[in-house]
């Protein structure tokens, strides 16, 4: 189905109900308070991915639904947002006393922790179940250290 298609059918299917945006170079996730807030379900939503901090797990446009009130779990991306307000997607790697610290699978591009400290309690907004677009299924496990 091309892009185009695809797009509109789920705008059909998942209605708009906000729109925010995110840092430049940031991935932006659609969510409560994100991108663009798009409810399926009580618990489910869907995030678009803006900038390239999480490739090649993640790329520029990728549909990811995501379950709100999911259980955190290191490995596990997630749609986040840093203290500063920015929202994310990235790759939970640790709970600390500080809360949360998150990871970008690209080196050389975005933020993280590392950069933008821990993400606090109310900080991990949802957990990414799989991707929707343009490469429907499960997502892999970080890449492997220098790729």
């Amino acid at each position: 189905m091309p892009a185009t298609r695809m797009s509109k059918v789920l705008d059909r299917l998942v209605p708009r109900l906000t729109r925010r945006q995110s840092s430049p170079g940031e991935p932006a996730s659609e969510g409560p308070g994100h991108g663009s807030a798009q409810g399926i379900g009580p618990s489910l939503g869907m995030v678009i991915v803006r900038g390239r901090s999480m490739a090649p797990t993640l790329l520029e446009g990728d549909r990811l639904l995501v379950r709100y009130g999911a259980t955190p779990k290191p490995g596990r991306l997630a749609a986040v947002r840093f203290s500063d307000g920015v929202l994310a997607v990235k790759r939970l790697d640790h709970l600390s006393s500080d809360g949360w610290w998150v990871a970008r699978d690209n080196a050389f591009e975005g933020r993280d922790s590392w950069s933008g400290g821990a993400i606090g309690p109310d900080g991990v907004l949802a957990i990414v179940v799989l991707r929707l677009w343009p490469r429907p299924g499960r997502l892999p496990g970080a890449p492997p250290v220098g790729h």
